[in-house]
């Protein structure tokens, strides 16, 4: 049975019948990636519940029609943190009773599975518009380098915290690397190398280039590495979204690189008596500041660094805000703007 009680659909145009529009009416506008973190679909309190999931995804898909109504052509990344770590949590818990999946089969599903419900909250916004657009997710592979520094010093924590005796199990039956975090136990940590390649780009580029919204590379992509034959394997390991979303930007030529986050702006001390929005600054004014180290690494420090590796590769700009203030910001009244060489 559905978890939802059926209705019969009386009325309207069947999704065919609007197939010649779609091709004849496509955006024209400016290509822009956007990336969103894992928490724009579970806030804070929640316990992550399906309905808590499409309540969310529907509010991003509201601020993310101020792109849409601008006819900007979309290509949006998403965090998958918070459910990769139930997936593992529900791991450990029925370990005894089902086979345990790879690190990289779960970033997968979670790619899926946030990419339908997104998916399903864009074209539920989207049913009225004019001209009609179409929304696709794809499970989207990132090639790592096998020599990547990470894989040997891997600091990514993920999954539930196990007790001690519980954790050095998994070291000595898994091969498992684990942390321990002060009063709360010992977590599993992973490597989380830099992407190099995302092996759908073209397909990516070309479904938002004809006027359809793609989400692609969420969770920051599944990691795969090439073997010698030419053959890909997945990698036990996670790649940073905001990283994977300015690789996305540059293959795909975007003009402007949109990372959403917790606050509205990029902050010079932040969290200190001296803290400052930025506003508007170029690409040599924030690398300087980051060479200063004023952008921490767990979290403001990943975001800047794929603002400049995006304008570093020759796109035109990019914005750093919340979802709250996105609206303003596509105006310039908001929000964090960096723009490139000039």
């Amino acid at each position: 049975m559905p978890r939802r009680a059926y209705r019969s659909w009386t009325g309207g145009r069947a999704v065919t019948g609007r197939r010649e529009s779609v091709a004849s009416r496509r955006a024209d506008g400016p290509l822009a990636v956007v990336a969103m973190g894992g928490h724009a679909f579970m806030q804070k309190g929640e316990r992550g519940t399906i309905q808590e999931h499409e309540r969310n995804a529907d509010g991003v898909a509201a601020v993310l029609m101020a792109l849409v109504e601008r006819e900007y052509r979309l290509i949006i990344t998403h965090g998958n943190g918070p459910q990769v770590g139930s997936l593992l949590t529900q791991q450990e818990l029925a370990g005894d009773e089902v086979q345990p999946m790879p690190l990289d089969v779960l970033v997968a599903m979670t790619e899926g599975s946030l990419g339908y419900i997104l998916q399903q909250a864009l074209l539920n916004r989207l049913r009225h518009h004019d001209p009609p657009r179409r929304v696709v997710a794809t499970v989207t592979q990132v090639v790592v380098d096998p020599a990547d520094p990470a894989f040997d010093d891997p600091t990514k924590p993920i999954g539930p915290f196990l007790q001690r005796d519980a954790a050095e199990a998994k070291v000595r039956d898994l091969g498992w690397e684990i942390r321990e975090e002060r009063e709360r136990g010992w977590r599993r940590v992973v490597p989380s190398p830099l992407p190099l390649e995302i092996l759908q780009h073209q397909m990516i580029a070309d479904a938002a280039r004809e006027g359809h919204i793609v989400i692609a590379g969420g969770g920051g992509g599944i990691p795969v590495m090439q073997e010698a034959d030419g053959r890909f394997v997945g990698v036990e390991g996670v790649v940073d979204k905001d990283l994977t979303a300015a690789v996305l930007a540059s293959t795909v030529g975007a003009s402007l690189l949109i990372i959403l986050t917790a606050v509205p702006n990029v902050y010079r001390n932040f969290g200190t008596a001296e803290e400052e929005p930025l506003r508007a600054l170029t690409l040599e004014e924030l690398e300087r500041l980051a060479d200063e180290d004023h952008f921490p690494p767990g979290s403001m420090g990943p975001k800047v660094e794929a603002v400049i590796r995006f304008l570093r590769e020759g796109g035109a700009r990019a914005l750093v805000t919340d979802a709250r203030s996105l609206p303003d910001a596509l105006e310039g009244r908001a929000g964090t703007h960096v723009v490139g060489r000039i």
